[in-house]
C-alpha cells in the first residue's frame, strides 16, 4: 500500500495480497490490528486460522457492501463457505469488468 494512499484498511475490507506466495489472491479482512491484518478466503485461509500480513503486502481492492462484509462489521458468524462465495463471485465480477471494457 502506498503511504500516500489516505485509504484505511479496516474489518470487511477485500484486499489482495501483493507480496508472498499468495499473490494475487482476494481474501476478507477478519481483524485489522496495526502494523498487522488478518485475512481469511475460506479455502486456505479459514476464519479458524486467518493469514497475518503486513498492511504494505496488501492493496486495498473495495468495500465489500455484501451479506458477508454486513457480518463481518456486525461480528455476527460467517461460514467459510460463504467467504468462498463471496470472494470467487467478486473475482468474477472484476474479471469481467477488466475483459470487457
Amino acid at each position: 500500500m502506498d503511504p500516500d494512499k489516505p485509504d484505511l484498511i479496516i474489518t470487511s475490507d477485500v484486499v489482495v495480497s501483493t507480496a508472498g506466495h499468495d499473490a494475487g489472491e482476494l481474501f476478507y479482512v477478519i481483524r485489522a490490528k496495526h502494523p498487522y491484518l488478518y485475512l481469511a478466503n475460506g479455502k486456505d485461509r479459514t476464519l479458524e486460522k486467518p493469514k497475518r500480513k503486513k498492511c504494505k503486502h496488501v492493496d486495498k481492492v473495495l468495500r465489500a457492501e455484501t451479506r458477508v462484509a454486513q457480518k463481518l462489521r456486525a461480528g455476527d458468524k460467517v461460514l467459510n463457505s460463504e467467504l468462498r462465495r463471496d470472494l470467487a463471485f467478486l473475482c468474477r465480477e472484476m474479471q469481467s469488468n477488466n475483459l470487457g471494457g
